[in-house]
Formats: C-alpha cells, structure tokens, sequence
C-alpha cells in the first residue's frame, strides 16, 4: 500500500518550461532537470491542466510520461505545452527511483505563472524558461 512506501523529499530535481523560437515560431517546451550526482531511473510523469477560463470550468486530459533514466547533472524533455493552456494550473506529478528509493512530488505551475515577465534564464538547458523547484 502506498502508505507503506517511505516517500523521501525530493532535492535536486525541478521541472521547466521553456521558450524558445523553432521556424520563426515561438515553442513552449516542458523539462526535468536532474541536478543530483547520481542518475534517476524509471522517472514516471503526469500532467494535466484544471481550473477556469472566464466562467467556464476546464480540464486537459491526462497525459503519461516514461523516461528511463535521466542522467546526474542532466535533463530530459517532457512535453511540448500550448499557451492556451496557461490560463490554468499546470500539474505535473514526477515520480522517480535513486538505487531501491522512490521519490516522488507534485510540480504545478498555477494560473498566468508562465509569462514572459517571468522568464529567467535556463543555464542547464541555455535557453529562457520559468523554472518550478
């Protein structure tokens, strides 16, 4: 059972959204960034998008991700992510294993948080992005 399962806090990962220009075209891309000197295998994501837009209720489907390894000091792309879509809470849900360990968090990026005000530089992936610690 889940409640059995010793959940250590997770350090040293953070997901991403990134910006960037593909064909004259700008790109919203989705990362995880490993900053741990030790790889995570069987990282294990779900995202989805819930919340209002105007007075209408929304809600994305659920989307699942395996990756199965991320290297230390590394990244992976998730998701390509539609600016329709940042009206909303943006959740993602990363579970991973380190040796026999689970780890496991829930990123959400919440509504008008991925805007271009708030881009910072991304140096891991040297691009602009709003990062989620």
């Amino acid at each position: 059972m889940k409640k059995d399962i010793d959940f250590s806090p997770v350090t040293g990962v953070e997901l991403v959204i990134t910006q960037s220009e593909k064909a004259g075209e700008t790109q919203w891309d989705v990362y995880l960034i490993n900053k741990n000197l030790i790889e995570l295998e069987t990282v294990m994501i779900t995202s989805r998008g819930y919340g209002r837009i105007g007075s209408e209720e929304k809600e994305t489907s659920v989307l699942r991700h395996m990756i199965e390894k991320v290297e230390e000091q590394s990244y992976a792309r998730i998701e390509p992510i539609q600016p329709e879509l940042f009206q909303l809470n943006n959740e993602y849900w990363v579970s991973y294993y380190i040796l026999d360990q689970v780890f496991d968090k829930k990123f959400v990026f919440v509504p008008d948080s991925i805007k271009d005000e708030n881009l910072q530089y991304i140096p891991e992936l040297d691009l602009m992005g709003i990062r989620h610690a």
